[in-house]
């Protein structure tokens, strides 16, 4: 029997989850199904159940949707707790939905495909929406010697650090109050989507410093063509896209799939 998987999205037709899960399956040589459905904005819930209904086993949840996916679930994770948000779902044997998010870990792996060394490290993240609330945990947990969140909006980002002090240390500001150099910055803005960039301090990167920009296209984005100009090494996000599809793969079939070559055919694909 062939197992039904999916990702809920509004829209969603630009999703390139149903062919990296496919990938996956075929690594594996697991019998799955998985399709991209655009769920009403007003009835995720209703969604989700008829998905299940048709004989659905799990899910990924994407943009709007991932705090309704946090709601509906009988059971969360500890890092979906912390995070305020879910983006897999899993239907338990009991019938009961049980609810993960694998944003952070799919972050972390990809840092450390890219020889990116996080303890010890001096980190930025740059923005303080549901992006960064999700890869928080993951990143103090691999033990940086500090974590710094700096947002437009000052109050939300000392808000947020505030939230996850008792991982390590985190602290927070507006832009114009960022200090660095720093060995890792993480843009986790939307401004790349604009072509636009974050009133950054020259002296932002220590040298052999990353640059990380979780939104990609075909060529490297606003924010990684100044950091390069700065001396940074440049990183983009359709990593950390393969690594969370991976850790959802793991959490509903038990396999870890190898990444390297499905993000090496989704490169090739841009």
């Amino acid at each position: 029997m062939t197992d039904r998987y999916c990702v809920f999205g509004h829209p969603v037709g630009h999703s390139k989850s149903p062919a990296i899960h496919a990938a996956f399956a075929e690594q594996t040589f697991d019998a799955i199904e998985y399709t991209a459905i655009e769920a009403p904005v007003d009835d995720f819930a209703g969604a989700w159940r008829d998905f299940v209904a048709q004989g659905g086993r799990g899910a990924n949840v994407t943009v709007p949707f991932k705090e309704d996916a946090f709601r509906l679930c009988d059971t969360l994770s500890p890092r979906a707790r912390r995070a305020g948000a879910v983006n897999t779902l899993i239907l338990g044997g009991n019938g009961l939905t049980y609810g993960d998010t694998t944003d952070g870990v799919g972050l972390v792996n990809d840092l450390k495909r890219h020889g990116v060394a996080l303890a010890g490290a001096r980190v930025l993240v740059l923005g303080a929406g549901g992006a960064v609330r999700g890869v928080l945990a993951p990143l103090l947990q691999a033990s940086p010697a500090s974590l710094h969140i700096a947002n437009r909006t000052a109050d939300k980002a000392i808000a947020l650090a505030r939230d996850v002090a008792d991982l390590g240390p985190v602290s927070g500001s507006g832009f114009e109050a960022i200090e660095g150099p720093f060995d890792l910055v993480i843009n986790a803005t939307s401004a790349s989507l604009a072509g636009d960039l974050p009133p950054l301090p020259d002296d932002l990167f220590a040298p052999g410093a990353t640059a990380y920009d979780m939104m990609y296209a075909a060529e490297p984005t606003v924010f990684l063509h100044w950091a390069a100009e700065r001396g940074a090494r440049g990183v983009d996000g359709l990593g950390m896209l393969v690594e969370q599809a991976a850790e959802s793969f793991f959490q509903w079939r038990g396999k870890r799939p190898d990444t390297g070559p499905v993000l090496e055919a989704l490169r090739r694909s841009l």
